[in-house]
């Protein structure tokens, strides 16, 4: 196979959750522009969701979009019918949606730890349950999880982000082993610092982005483009050989 054929996406369909922004919408383009059809997935802004789904639609590929909060306890069986019913099947999942919520670990309620572990952590579970099977069943699979670089360095503010995120990472090596022999990779892509309007407003405080800044060895904040290329290498057959890897996409943040 020919290296640009590799990562051809054509005739495969993906599924990225919390596509409407930000990292999702970036890598739910890039799988549009390397020829799979993508469902787009968001919680609340319909419109953004429909906007990046129109973008997909016009690469030629078929799209759709749904709305549905991931903590809901029927919110990851929503997503996954209605991309089947839109899709025809799912042979590429990307688990990207998450909670982030930045306080004092000591001020953490219980509401706020359901939160995170509902969309950050059972969701993901609850989604390779209904996905993986049809990908074993076909002998070929992509699921990439989107960690954080938080897993190694976690923000004193989000503690319970991170230990999610790790919690996510854990379903992957747990899982790789076992489903390599089907043709189904597990991969988890941790991103560092990414600009995205999630973190518009602390980016935004007087001298934190510098502070940031100086932290990361490449010397920049990163930018949604940043993870696309590492994803396209594991959702595509050039990946086809590596499975249950945790790939830091973060300038060097995460370096000792």
């Amino acid at each position: 196979m020919k290296l640009p054929d590799s990562f051809n996406l054509a005739g495969r369909r993906a599924l990225v959750t919390g596509s409407s922004r930000g990292i999702g919408a970036a890598l739910a383009l890039a799988l549009a522009e390397a020829g799979a059809d993508v469902m787009i997935h968001c919680t609340g802004n319909a419109s953004a969701a429909n906007g990046v789904a129109d973008q997909v639609r016009a690469l030629g590929r078929r799209t759709g979009f749904v709305q549905a909060d991931l903590s809901a306890d029927d919110g990851a069986r929503r997503i996954h019918d209605a991309s089947v019913a839109a899709l025809g099947g799912i042979d590429i999942l990307i688990l990207n949606a998450s909670v982030q919520i930045r306080k004092n670990w000591t001020d953490f309620t219980r509401a706020d730890l359901d939160a995170h572990y509902a969309v950050n952590y059972r969701a993901s579970f609850e989604l390779l349950q209904l996905a993986v099977p049809a990908m074993i069943t076909a002998r070929w699979g992509r699921v990439l999880t989107v960690g954080s670089v938080q897993e190694i360095r976690p923000h004193p503010e989000m503690l319970a982000y991170s230990s999610f995120k790790h919690a996510q990472t854990g379903l992957v090596l747990g899982l790789a082993k076992q489903l390599a022999p089907h043709g189904v990779t597990l991969n988890n892509l941790a991103p560092g610092v990414i600009v995205t309007d999630r973190n518009a407003d602390a980016l935004a405080r007087p001298g934190y982005a510098d502070k940031v800044r100086s932290s990361i060895p490449a010397g920049r904040l990163g930018y949604p483009a940043d993870c696309v290329g590492a994803a396209l290498l594991l959702c595509s057959d050039a990946g086809a050989y590596i499975t249950g890897q945790n790939l830091f996409a973060d300038g060097g943040l995460g370096l000792a």
